[in-house]
């Protein structure tokens, strides 16, 4: 193996600092998210807000970062689209307006319907959520407006997950690589949390458009063949559009959600 110069090494650390967005494959750093207002109406009152894909304010898919600050507590109201959500940081709570605090950590998982009236609020330190849409825009309504579209909410919190190893899912090579499976089916559009051990070096392999988001834990990642290093660390992000390799070399335990429109691999 050839030894890396000290210039080629300070290239490649000077490389992890950037975004790395191309037609077949995009990837964000933690430090490169760039955040703007949930609501800008409401000023300072709003949470934070990033999209990471697409464009919650158009009717497209979108998968946004949204960032709440300690004792936050909406008003009651309802969204025109349902949404999914996954905890990356703190504790949060998203139920009927009547309902008993349920606090969801990091690495839990939710869902709210459309029309459907909820709350939703925040209690640590630091609260940072990713919410997904299937279509747009991502509007928030009074409770006046609300009806009924026959979903009905999960809340999963994250010692109620059920993971699945390498003697149970085919998608699993890697030997200490888990799997839990949230909504879709695995053959189709489908979305998923995927835990890779501390010292895991690999790749998710896949054919389908993926997109990634880091819940927990510390990696470098490399696109295919690419030289290029990213940092991965929760709230990064990542995803191709056509066949690839997402090459990651775990530092920590890693937890990742995945979105993707059809089978992946973890080698």
């Amino acid at each position: 193996m050839n030894r890396l110069t000290m210039t080629a090494i300070a290239a490649l650390i000077g490389a992890m600092a950037l975004p790395v967005m191309a037609n077949d494959h995009k990837v964000i750093s933690t430090d490169n998210i760039e955040w703007g207002m949930l609501n800008p109406a409401r000023g300072d009152a709003s949470p934070k807000a990033a999209d990471l894909w697409g464009d919650r304010t158009k009717d497209v898919a979108t998968g946004m970062l949204v960032k709440f600050q300690k004792g936050f507590s909406s008003p009651p109201h309802i969204h025109n689209i349902t949404y999914r959500g996954i905890v990356i940081d703190g504790l949060m709570h998203n139920d009927d307006p009547s309902a008993e605090k349920m606090w969801l950590p990091s690495g839990s998982f939710w869902t709210q319907p459309a029309g459907e009236s909820h709350i939703t609020a925040a209690n640590g330190d630091d609260n940072l959520i990713y919410l997904e849409i299937d279509s747009g825009p991502y509007l928030v309504k009074p409770v006046e407006q609300a009806f009924d579209n026959g979903e009905r909410p999960i809340n999963m919190t994250e010692n109620n997950l059920f993971w699945l190893n390498v003697k149970d899912a085919t998608w699993l090579e890697a030997g200490n690589a888990q799997i839990s499976y949230l909504w879709g089916k695995p053959d189709a559009a489908n979305g998923s949390f995927v835990k890779l051990p501390a010292g895991f070096k690999g790749a998710i392999e896949s054919g389908n458009a993926l997109k990634a988001v880091v819940v927990k834990g510390s990696a470098t990642y490399q696109w295919g063949n690419q030289q290029a290093l990213t940092a991965l660390t929760p709230s990064s992000f990542f995803s191709s559009d056509a066949q690839g390799k997402h090459v990651i070399n775990a530092k920590t335990e890693v937890v990742l959600y995945v979105n993707s429109s059809g089978p992946f691999s973890v080698k």
